[in-house]
């Protein structure tokens, strides 16, 4: 090797973000090795397309309400919300607990018994059924952009872990990351999906609790952080938020962009609490479809509500971590205060890097090597459920209904294996998307804008509405998804060069605003069309609109008999209650 190759190998081994030590790459490499084992085991299960997509739907409550919520916990639970954490401060709860546990107990308790209980395969199918193939077509192929889209998102972060741990060019990273998850998801399906996301729920916790706790020591605790926060705002020159607002959850104008303490709470509630939130959590496929895998509609029932209890938690090792990032961290602190600084895992450090160099700056090795594990995990994770939903909805929905039909099973499982590997090559592609986002919620935000808010329209109209008919189910979901495009565009927004901004909104802000607008066009538009056309027959609507389905149909009889820590009704009232608890109390 050349004296001129060997210094080009050194500058970019010595291009790290994280100093690991032997004991750390091997902690790393035993967890990959796991990873990869229950890959191996879950194959042995998977005998038809049931099996593969659907763990065969004979996984208990506690397991799949683990891989829901683990499912979750990928690029938008530890690097977007430590992002929101380091930028905006304590107004980033409201992704949890306005944001999150409402839609999942809602979910839980009204949508899951027509999901499951329909015994449909997919959300797409759903909507199949119930407006016929023009929605189906349409919410079957944006569902679908959307997971390569997001998992891109996931993707990319995960090379960004093996690219600050090993210094290699963050391309060569990606693929790296992807072989990984396209071996263990190719060779068990759901089931190898699921029971790593249930591993990698305990490993994310193990691995950002020590965080948590070791940055608040080495800021004072609690009352030492907010010291510094203050003092760090009022150091700020750059006109930066204030530490009001970074300390106080409400009106969180910082976080959605309305000068108005009045519309900040409007567009915080209705935008993201209803509209963002009930969009992404009731019907999307990558959550829907772990409740789908469970053995009974009480289990299915219970898998959100499950997931809702460590849910309501994770702010405290998402969100705290990146508030102390930007007062601790030197990298985030000065690019807080508007500087440029460069060494960030895509080139200058951004506020998605928080999480990287506080566990540069307060873990010890060994912990360290933990830590970088449960990153790994969380984006494994995370990237695992886009495309194992994505693969289900390729072959049930679109190549089976459309294109090839009428076959073998056999024949739908290796489209399905076929599609899994398809998508983790253009997830490659698209993780080239998220690297141009400073904080890479603004990136997940407006994709859930464009294409779970109208769904969420169209669907609990159709539900709850018997009158809705088929033509508007497909024109209102598409209208909807325009307006949220445009929408997005009109904030501060660029088309083909050229600044077409006319609303004064960006980033998340500008998120909320386009899904309200995608949410109110969708309906305004379905009440419209379901006026001057015809309706399904009523019969033909049992089991897909609420007043139309018997209430037996709608539970499991049995439940009647578990004691009541193990009832839907319970469960949900006890999460309801310790999540208004949470808000009252920051």
């Amino acid at each position: 090797m050349s004296a001129a190759a060997v210094a080009s190998q050194v500058t970019v081994m010595a291009d790290t973000i994280i100093d690991a030590k032997p004991v750390d790459y091997v902690i790393v490499f035993l967890y990959f090795a796991v990873v990869l084992g229950i890959g191996v085991l879950a194959r042995r299960q998977v005998s038809d397309s049931v099996d593969f997509f659907l763990s065969g739907r004979s996984l208990p409550a506690w397991v799949t309400g683990l891989a829901f919520i683990s499912a979750n916990l990928g690029a938008v639970e530890i690097m977007g919300m430590s992002a929101n954490g380091a930028q905006f401060g304590l107004p980033a709860v409201h992704y949890f607990w306005v944001g999150a546990i409402p839609a999942m107990l809602f979910l839980g308790v009204v949508m899951m018994p027509f999901y499951y209980g329909s015994k449909v395969r997919s959300v797409p199918e759903f909507m199949r059924r119930r407006f016929g193939t023009g929605a189906h077509l349409v919410n079957a192929i944006s569902f679908a952009v959307a997971q390569l889209l997001i998992a891109g998102v996931n993707l990319y972060l995960l090379g960004s872990i093996i690219h600050a741990l090993l210094g290699w060019p963050l391309w060569v990273a990606l693929i790296i990351a992807a072989a990984i998850v396209l071996s263990y998801i190719t060779l068990g399906g759901l089931s190898a999906a699921i029971y790593n996301e249930v591993l990698q729920f305990f490993v994310i916790v193990a691995s950002l609790a020590p965080l948590t706790l070791l940055g608040l020591h080495r800021v004072g605790g609690w009352d030492g952080l907010t010291d510094k926060i203050s003092q760090a705002a009022a150091d700020d020159k750059s006109g930066g938020l204030s530490a009001g607002d970074q300390l106080n959850s409400w009106p969180g104008n910082a976080l959605s962009g309305f000068s108005s303490d009045f519309w900040s709470v409007v567009g915080i509630v209705f935008g993201l609490g209803f509209v963002l939130s009930f969009g992404y959590w009731t019907t999307n496929f990558v959550e829907v479809q772990r409740a789908m895998a469970s053995n009974s509609i009480s289990s299915a029932r219970k898998t959100p509500i499950i997931g809702a209890f460590p849910k309501m938690f994770v702010p405290f090792i998402t969100i705290i971590p990146g508030m102390i990032a930007a007062v601790l961290v030197t990298e985030i602190a000065k690019t807080k205060a508007g500087d440029t600084v460069s060494g960030g895992a895509s080139g200058d450090v951004k506020f998605n890097d928080s999480l990287l160099y506080l566990m540069r700056d307060v873990l010890p090795n060994g912990l360290l090597g933990v830590a970088i594990t449960g990153l790994l995990a969380a984006f494994m994770a995370g990237m695992a459920a886009n495309i194992s939903a994505f693969n289900t909805v390729l072959s049930y929905d679109l190549w089976e209904t459309y294109v090839v039909k009428d076959r073998p099973d056999d024949y739908y499982l290796r489209v399905g294996r076929w599609a899994t590997l398809a998508a983790t090559i253009v997830a490659i592609f698209t993780a080239s998307l998220a690297s141009s986002f400073s904080n890479i919620m603004d990136y997940l935000q407006t994709l859930f804008g464009f294409f779970n808010a109208p769904l969420f329209a169209t669907f609990i109209l159709g539900m709850f509405w018997k009158r809705m008919t088929p033509a508007a189910g497909w024109i209102g979901l598409a209208s909807g998804t325009i307006a949220a495009v445009i929408t997005a565009i009109l904030c501060d927004g660029t088309l083909g060069g050229l600044s077409v901004g006319v609303i004064p909104l960006s980033g998340q802000g500008a998120s909320f605003l386009a899904a309200s607008v995608a949410f109110i066009v969708d309906i305004a538009l379905s009440v419209a069309i379901s006026l001057v056309t015809r309706p399904k027959p009523v019969e033909e609507l049992k089991g897909l609109v609420y007043s139309e389905t018997p209430r037996e149909d709608l539970v499991d009889a049995d439940e009647a008999t578990y004691p009541w820590y193990r009832r839907t009704i319970p469960l949900a009232s006890i999460a309801l209650v310790l999540v208004i608890i949470l808000n009252v109390a920051f």
